[in-house]
């Protein structure tokens, strides 16, 4: 049951909107700083810098679920996420992942019903602090009973899955090439798993530095038409 779950929670069709971001992509291949001829380099290095960065995020937040024993340390739950946004300098992408961890995290609790997650939620809410996407899906795997490096990749392989849907509607990229390209990326994601276990989810190493991304982040409100909302 896990695994089966593990599946449904991760496929790009769970209705939470995420098909509805780019995350800045769409800015990137107005602007023509984003081709398909170096798609599979730069979601390398968007791996590389901002993945890890999230995995960091979610994987603190599966093991804060793991040792609450149903009874979850709220200001550490809120300031995980504050943490979060406060590296998210562009307000498109910080909005966007907010809104999808509310979703994320209001859809798993009304399948599962879980103590923890009510209690995320109604922490949330009563302080007005945003839930973002990645500590969402974290604790949401803690909660599940699913495995923490299964929690990782799946959160990774979605995240993935979702940038090359977006390059698909934004650049001549076809199924075959888009699927290849997914499977290409398989062992950088097991990789950057691997590291941030290792190092225990440090926040206090975490660090991202994608200006690239987050200046066209910023700069997407001001396009003249806009396939997504960010």
């Amino acid at each position: 049951m896990p695994l089966l779950r593990l599946l449904q929670l991760s496929d790009t069709a769970l209705p939470i909107g995420v098909l509805n971001h780019s995350f800045g992509l769409e800015s990137l291949v107005v602007e023509e700083s984003l081709n398909t001829d170096g798609l599979e380099v730069f979601l390398r290095e968007y791996l590389e810098e901002i993945g890890s960065f999230e995995f960091v995020f979610c994987g603190a937040a599966f093991r804060l679920g793991i040792e609450s024993h149903d009874r979850l340390p709220i200001e550490q739950w809120l300031d995980l996420n504050k943490r979060f946004s406060a590296h998210k300098l562009a307000r498109e992408s910080r909005n966007a992942s907010a809104t999808l961890g509310r979703r994320f995290l209001r859809l798993v609790n009304g399948l599962a019903a879980a103590p923890i997650l009510a209690a995320a939620i109604d922490a949330a809410q009563l302080t007005e602090t945003e839930i973002h996407h990645c500590t969402a899906f974290g604790l949401a795997g803690a909660a599940l009973g699913i495995e923490e490096e299964s929690t990782l990749l799946a959160y990774g392989h979605q995240s993935l899955a979702n940038l090359i849907s977006s390059c698909q509607r934004l650049l001549p990229l076809g199924q075959t090439q888009a699927t290849r390209t997914l499977w290409e990326l398989k062992p950088l994601l097991a990789e950057l798993v691997r590291r941030v276990q290792t190092n225990n989810f440090d926040l206090d190493q975490a660090a991202c530095f994608a200006p690239l991304v987050e200046v066209a982040s910023m700069r997407h409100p001001m396009l003249a038409t806009r396939l997504f909302i960010s």
